[in-house]
């Protein structure tokens, strides 16, 4: 494909913070009248030499006082862990796994949730040059085993006594298992026990073997469309995405006032975004915290204690934030105030974004003083739910859109969006501060080069790129990439100035009876945002129209009865109301606004359970599992094509004419 550059821009533009120049503009080729590559060039030479394993050393020696961690105690109370302190936790615990027998280049497996432990294992491990390998504590048997069987790991480490036993009697399939170790049985302090004799020079022996081009961590998928693969990540992998990350989200990373930077972790470790992060706070000395648990009653009060000044979160977790607080409006008797001051704060952050764009002047008087009046009603107290001091967030894992996006922005908090995969070490796109493009994923990260190829699949290329797929029986790594262009399975566009928009899957499109090509993704993440609603799948395959499994959010449809004077049901019976039918069928045409006739949603039906990670459908990043839900509610896809005039199941139903 022969690519050509357009008149302008001739150089790569420029934007100053704080006087000191921030590379942001891309240089675009375009074909055929169409932008089909992007680039912006890194704003951090490549490295050389070094390592990841340095990083905690490195920063021991420049700042030993500054607060790189807080540790929250078991009462609840969060202590802060000094640089200098952390280089010394990750030098005893690499002793440890010296002393413990484990060669340079051994697999190590860490199977937890979102615990300090877990970063310090990263940085022991890597000192002493192993190859970490995440396992998500909510796999099964099955998958934690296979993950350590084609890993090849010797040692691992599991949060709980309960997944060590639930591994046990796999323990005759692992030939390559060594050793086990339990972190709530105060294994991780042991390791770091019996290494008190080996000398900080052979970890700094091992520490100088590493390069870039060292073999980090192996990194499984997912696993949505087959069995997971192992994405093999270099140190110099992780180096490109988070120093040229840390240089462009200055306002994260590089406070805008006297405030020290704060960020509290709650994603699961184990996806690669949730590394990034954790690797990216320890570069920029940024205060990280670690919250083990999303359910809001626990995660509430460690933002409470904790006060971040900036989270990493996914779409799911805003709009349920949302929702949360239009339902304790309504049930206050302000749901009329919290709508206005939602329409305010949207037409506040589209403003901005117009300011920022050169398209408009930004919010006039009449708008900054609705803004005003609202923020102690509505929108201090989503901030408040928060901490009450966060003022960023990096959203990632699905498209957030433009409805929440101008509404967070015009809240007060400013949204980083992105994209990437496991195989680029993370964001390849980002939001560039000042100068957002809502409902987009931004430009490309600095160093990074994104191409539109002819069947519309997003194609990277950078230098955080993966190197390749891990394959012990292939004899190392298998080559993930052509002519340096990893093929990402995604489908999106770019616009004139550069930025991405997804516009869903290439294994998800549907091709109906008609021969129409459909994206399921806007139609399922315009649903899943509605208050009543948990989870959508959009159906229709070789089928004559376009259909939608749908889940209930309960807490919000009990929350709707309440407020409808309507009395509290078994959750069964909730799809006989046809009053809540009605509703979602309203959601349906609202959603199908967004497409075409033969795109748009013709029937739905209304599941008796929800799709949950615990039951197989939702992968850890909370993506569907499409094969396991078509699988197990094939009944009730037939149902909803079983042809004109049936009789639909308990809460299916007919798309009303438009």
């Amino acid at each position: 494909m022969s690519l050509s550059r357009p008149p302008a821009p001739t150089a790569v533009h420029s934007t100053e913070y704080d006087g000191t120049p921030i590379l942001v503009e891309p240089e675009i080729r375009m074909l055929d009248g169409a932008v089909r590559e992007v680039s912006v060039p890194p704003f951090v030479p490549p490295r050389t030499h070094g390592s990841l394993a340095e990083l905690p050393f490195d920063n021991a020696r420049i700042a030993p006082d500054d607060h790189v961690l807080s540790r929250r105690t078991e009462d609840g109370r969060w202590v802060n862990v000094t640089a200098a302190r952390f280089a010394a936790e990750v030098m005893a615990v690499a002793k440890g796994l010296i002393a413990e027998g484990l060669a340079p280049g051994d697999r190590l497996a860490v199977m937890a949730r979102t615990v300090y432990e877990w970063t310090l294992l990263d940085f022991a491990a890597w000192a002493v040059g192993l190859v970490t390998v995440p396992i998500y504590p909510t796999s099964s048997v099955f998958q934690a085993r296979w993950i350590l069987q084609n890993s090849g790991a010797a040692a691992l480490v599991t949060e709980t006594a309960a997944q060590a036993a639930a591994l046990g009697p796999e323990l005759h399939q692992l030939p390559d298992l060594r050793h086990m170790w339990v972190i709530e049985r105060g294994h991780v302090e042991r390791l770091a026990e019996c290494g008190t004799h080996v000398g900080d020079q052979e970890v700094a022996v091992r520490r100088g073997m590493l390069s870039p081009d060292t073999l980090a961590t192996v990194v499984y998928t997912s696993g949505t469309t087959g069995r997971p693969k192992g994405c093999a990540l270099t140190h110099g992998n992780f180096l490109a995405e988070v120093d040229n990350a840390i240089e462009l989200l200055y306002p994260v990373f590089r406070s805008r006032t006297s405030e020290e930077a704060a960020v509290l972790h709650f994603l699961p470790m184990s996806h690669i975004f949730g590394r990034m992060v954790a690797v990216a706070c320890i570069r920029a000395r940024v205060r990280m915290g670690h919250a083990p648990s999303l359910k809001s009653e626990e995660l509430l009060p460690d933002l409470a204690n904790f006060r971040p000044t900036c989270l990493i979160t996914i779409p799911y977790m805003l709009e349920k934030v949302f929702n949360v607080a239009r339902a304790r409006a309504e049930s206050g008797g302000r749901v009329s105030a919290f709508d206005r001051a939602v329409g305010v704060a949207r037409r506040y952050g589209e403003a901005a974004e117009a300011r920022h764009a050169g398209t408009g002047s930004g919010p006039g008087a009449a708008l900054k003083a609705a803004r005003t009046f609202y923020d102690p009603l509505v929108y201090r107290r989503i901030r408040n739910a928060m901490g009450g001091r966060v003022r960023y967030m990096i959203c990632g894992g699905s498209p957030l859109g433009r409805r929440l996006s101008s509404f967070y922005a015009g809240a007060g908090i400013e949204i980083y969006e992105g994209y990437g995969l496991t195989e680029t070490t993370g964001a390849s796109t980002v939001t560039p501060p000042l100068k957002p493009r809502m409902g987009s994923v931004g430009w490309p990260l600095p160093g990074t080069k994104v191409r539109i190829a002819g069947d519309g699949e997003i194609l990277l290329a950078g230098d955080h790129v993966l190197r390749g797929y891990w394959d012990p029986y292939a004899g190392g790594l298998v080559p993930a990439t052509a002519d340096g262009w990893l093929a990402t399975g995604d489908l999106g566009h770019l616009d004139e100035e550069g930025y991405l928009h997804i516009t869903g899957r290439k294994k998800e499109m549907l091709i109906t009876a008609g021969g129409k090509s459909v994206a399921p993704a806007p139609l399922e993440n315009w649903l899943r945002a509605h208050p009543l609603i948990s989870q959508v799948m959009v159906v229709g395959d070789a089928r004559p129209y376009v259909g939608a499994l749908v889940t209930l959010d309960i807490e919000g449809v009990s929350h709707w009865r309440r407020m409808n004077g309507k009395h509290p049901v078994p959750a069964e019976l909730l799809l006989d109301d046809e009053d809540l039918r009605a509703v979602l069928q309203r959601a349906v045409d609202e959603a199908n606004k967004l497409v075409s006739r033969p795109e748009s949603i013709r029937r739905f039906a209304v599941l008796p359970v929800d799709l949950t990670e615990e039951a197989g459908h939702l992968t850890p990043s909370m993506k569907l599992k499409r094969d396991v839900i078509a699988e197990e509610f094939a009944s009730w896809i037939e149902e909803m094509y079983a042809g004109p005039g049936f009789h639909t199941k308990r809460g299916a139903g007919r798309r009303s004419g438009r």
